[in-house]
């Protein structure tokens, strides 16, 4: 049996939704039978999950959720909803990983951009290069590539 032809069988064993946010994430399976019960259960992956279920939410300034958001307001949501706690702010966050190389980066980790030592937006790793983040204002919770080199990686203890 084809990837394709599962498709329809993950939809009805994962749920709709469930499958549409994997397909968003790089197609990791996040089922039971289909991934290992401690991969589908660890935080980053949960918040990972969370942050693509919100996709298409508004951008606002200083917003945590549950329907719009700043950069660190989606991180901290995502989080929350995985039983971690984050500080409020990307540099507070950034302060409170455990900073680890772009080598050692795994979906789920947190992207922190900076320009120096000043850490300016974050967002969370959904692998293949990409985040998902909310990125300014008149925007909305998306999945986007990585546009520059200016990153650090932090994964949330």
């Amino acid at each position: 049996m084809t990837a394709l032809n599962r498709v329809p069988s993950l939809m009805v064993r994962a749920g709709t939704a469930s499958a549409l946010t994997l397909a968003a994430v790089g197609g990791t399976v996040v089922a039971p039978g289909f991934a290992s019960e401690a991969e589908a259960a660890t935080p980053a992956r949960k918040a990972l999950q969370v942050a693509a279920s919100k996709q298409g939410s508004p951008y606002k300034w200083g917003a945590v959720g549950p329907n719009r958001f700043d950069c660190s307001g989606l991180t901290l949501y995502s989080y929350k909803k995985a039983g971690k706690k984050l500080p409020r702010t990307a540099s507070q966050q950034y302060n409170k990983t455990r900073h680890i190389s772009a080598g050692n980066r795994k979906a789920g980790d947190l992207v922190f951009f900076h320009s120096g030592s000043n850490v300016y937006h974050v967002g969370i790793y959904a692998g293949k290069g990409k985040i998902w983040h909310s990125p300014k204002s008149g925007d909305v919770v998306r999945l986007q590539k990585i546009w520059t080199k200016s990153v650090w990686y932090g994964r949330v203890k």
